[in-house]
């Protein structure tokens, strides 16, 4: 699609700029997923990215039975010989107790979840994007929106960058009907459009390092519901926060943890600190320790439950980070990051069919009301519960508890990975759906 420049707007008189139909600023999961989703329904889409691939994120690096649902959709090969660590489900610990569950048996979700270091994922999807068609211009860093006199985004302004990631002196821009900002946390296009963080949403901070160990082919993603350690005088502390190990193939393991800003602790705590004093209890058995450390622990906000709103306005779409689309039960942000580039995509794929302005912004308004129907009840439920367990005493009760009651853990993993058959089910899948349908959207 070629749109011609007005001579009444105001870009009219900058340098020539590259014109496409659609622009995605950022190629992380959501970005590279809503690319491919519109390459693959045949419109011209220009995906940057400010890096050059190969380029590390920090995240746990763990793909649930959800996350991987969308990633065969998009037609990606998820086969283990293509790279991908695959496991059966999630083995917990906590108060004394070890539960092992696997991944719930539905039909509308596969049975196994996957760990794919962000280094390696991104690349890939990155990739397949360009492979199914759309243009990946990598180095290009995106310094915020072109608006019209309407205060409408109808392109990016650009700044090259070089190997070393900095910048060439050299700028571009690029022009479309529509926009979308994928490109994380602290989006520069959100809040360039006067999107700024809801301070009523939960967010939360992870730190995590890679580790050398005997878990790196786990076939349970392990997660510890408890971190403690001692004082100088020797006696326990329960620490804020809850911490994973995830099998990354290789000879590695994701080892991290995250806290809550519900937490007491948020904010005043030193969270590699934290770390370091929980790798020190580890088991032997496991070969955690500082000196199987492979790199350095790095540290990632996550904003959770739509804390950037609305989705869309004025020509710009949020995916992902972008718009706060974290799971507040758990700190997910990939799946959601693909599950909202492919609902953005078919929405914008709509809207440019239609043939006025008017009738387009009615279809690009429905993003909003589409996650909010299929999402908002359950980040709401997602933000109560984190506002309970952001108090480690209440985690400890929980956890002594609800670990020995495997009937009611298997319903929580259910709940707390998203994880419900779609349609009919069972007992506990009808719960959940009413559970969300009932609540407030976020």
């Amino acid at each position: 699609m070629s749109l011609p420049v007005s001579p009444a707007d105001p870009a009219a008189t900058a340098p020539p700029a590259q014109v496409a139909d659609v622009i995605v600023v950022g190629a992380g999961p959501g970005g590279s997923a809503t690319a491919a989703w519109l390459a693959k329904a045949g419109l011209d889409v220009v995906l940057l990215e400010k890096a050059t691939f190969p380029r590390d994120k920090i995240c746990g690096d763990g793909l649930t039975p959800r996350a991987v649902r969308e990633l065969i959709s998009l037609g990606v090969d998820t086969d283990v010989t293509a790279g991908w660590q695959r496991n059966r489900g999630l083995r917990i610990l906590g108060s004394g107790h070890h539960l092992q569950l696997d991944w719930p048996d539905v039909a509308a979700f596969p049975p196994y979840g996957m760990v794919r270091r962000r280094e390696d994922l991104d690349e890939v999807l990155a990739r397949h994007a360009q492979a199914c068609g759309a243009t990946l211009l990598e180095r290009h860093n995106v310094t915020g929106p072109i608006l019209d006199d309407t205060g409408r985004a109808v392109g990016v302004n650009v700044k090259l960058m070089d190997e070393r990631g900095r910048a060439t002196g050299e700028k571009a821009a690029f022009r479309a009907p529509v926009i979308v900002a994928a490109d994380g946390v602290s989006s520069r296009m959100a809040i360039a459009m006067g999107r700024e963080k809801r301070e009523d949403r939960p967010m939360g901070v992870a730190v995590r390092a890679y580790f050398e160990c005997r878990r790196a082919t786990d076939d349970f993603m392990e997660s510890w519901l408890e971190l403690w350690t001692t004082d100088d005088h020797g006696n326990r502390i329960l620490m804020p926060g809850y911490g994973w190990i995830f099998g990354a193939g290789e000879g590695l393991a994701n080892v991290g943890l995250g806290i809550l800003d519900t937490s007491e602790a948020f904010g005043k705590t030193d969270y590699k600190d934290v770390m370091k004093r929980w790798v020190a209890q580890m088991p032997a058995e496991y070969g955690i320790s500082a000196e199987s450390m492979r790199g350095e622990i790095r540290g990632a906000a996550l904003p959770m439950a739509f804390n950037r709103q609305p989705a869309y306005d004025r020509g710009l779409l949020l995916v992902g980070d972008s718009g706060g689309m974290v799971n507040p039960f758990n700190g997910e942000g990939i799946d959601y990051a693909l599950q909202s580039g492919r609902v953005a995509a078919d929405v914008i794929a709509q809207a440019l069919a239609r043939e006025t302005p008017a009738e387009r912004e009615r279809v690009l308004r429905s993003y909003t009301t589409i996650l909010k129907d299929s999402l908002g009840g359950y980040f709401m439920i997602g933000s109560q519960f984190a506002k309970l367990i952001g108090h480690p005493e209440v985690m400890r009760l929980a956890t002594k508890y609800g670990l020995p009651r495997t009937t009611l853990m298997k319903f929580m993993l259910k709940l707390m990975a998203n994880l419900p058959e779609e349609r009919g089910g069972r007992f506990d899948d009808r719960l959940i759906h009413l559970m969300t349908r009932i609540v407030p959207k976020a």
